[in-house]
């Protein structure tokens, strides 16, 4: 189990938004400041207390409409037959199934996630629905992607950015396995457009969500931190800064149910 730093309301309200930690040796894990080298191991043991039970939970916690927000993301992605698209932090592989199936049996899709646990779940799941013609597994840490340059067509990452140490890294690592003219989408929880929408989504992230990973994965300490983790995530300007700095080009971004969630995209030339 893991050990959480817990703050008042108030304190929920006012997560710090700056991108980097006060000593260049620590970072975030939810509200918490830690010694980077830890945080690896610390989500690590998020996911793999949560990996069986990640897909009803994300059905409940989200009410079923994250299903329409990789949808989204499929379908802004561009993709093609004969695409090579990496799924990265891609858990139990909701994206990779439906790239498979959208670029052929002359394209390819690698399904990256840096917990064993969690890609072990999408290769079962994968492979029970007869996808295994076109998919390969690899286990990666995206600061440190494992590629050649200019490998892929697409790098999806959902829901998986703000887990990362250092994300600027990962940005880069990113943009350097990405071919000319290949693209990024990042889904990924963000900041509410309006402030009843803000105050409503963190009295649910910060009451009710730990009680439904309590009662339906075992672990209402993992959900605590996922809420603490979005709360700490760059917002929309911030984060399309970053692919900015990160070198890609022509970046948006473009916020789902009002800001809950935002996809951001941005191209290699």
């Amino acid at each position: 189990m893991i050990s959480e730093l817990k703050m008042s309301a108030s304190d929920q309200n006012q997560a710090p938004e700056s991108l980097h930690t006060p000593a260049d040796n620590t970072t975030h894990f939810g509200y918490k400041t830690i010694d980077k080298d830890d945080k690896v191991s610390m989500v690590a043991g998020v996911f793999h207390s949560v990996a069986k039970q990640y897909d009803i939970m994300n059905d409940l916690m989200s009410f079923g409409i994250h299903r329409l927000w990789k949808r989204f993301t499929i379908d802004a992605s561009g993709v093609r037959p004969g695409n090579k698209v990496l799924d990265l932090a891609g858990g139990t592989g909701d994206l990779t199934a439906k790239f498979s199936q959208l670029v052929g049996r002359q394209g390819s899709v690698v399904l990256a996630d840096i917990n064993s646990s969690m890609l072990n779940v999408g290769r079962d799941k994968l492979r029970d629905q007869g996808l295994v013609q076109n998919i390969d597994y690899v286990q990666a840490n995206a600061q440190y992607l494992p590629f050649e340059d200019n490998t892929f067509d697409i790098v999806t990452i959902a829901f998986g950015l703000r887990n990362v140490t250092d994300k600027d890294m990962a940005l880069r690592s990113i943009y350097r396995v990405l071919k000319p003219g290949g693209r990024l989408l990042v889904l990924e929880f963000s900041k509410p457009e309006h402030e009843l929408v803000n105050k409503a989504y963190d009295f649910y992230s910060f009451n009710i969500l730990p009680k439904i990973g309590e009662l339906v994965a075992k672990d209402g300490e993992s959900y605590q931190y996922l809420a603490e983790s979005i709360r700490m995530h760059p917002d929309q300007e911030t984060l399309k800064a970053m692919l900015d700095n990160a070198g890609f080009e022509q970046t948006t971004y473009k916020n789902l149910t009002g800001g809950v969630v935002a996809l951001h995209k941005g191209y290699k030339f």
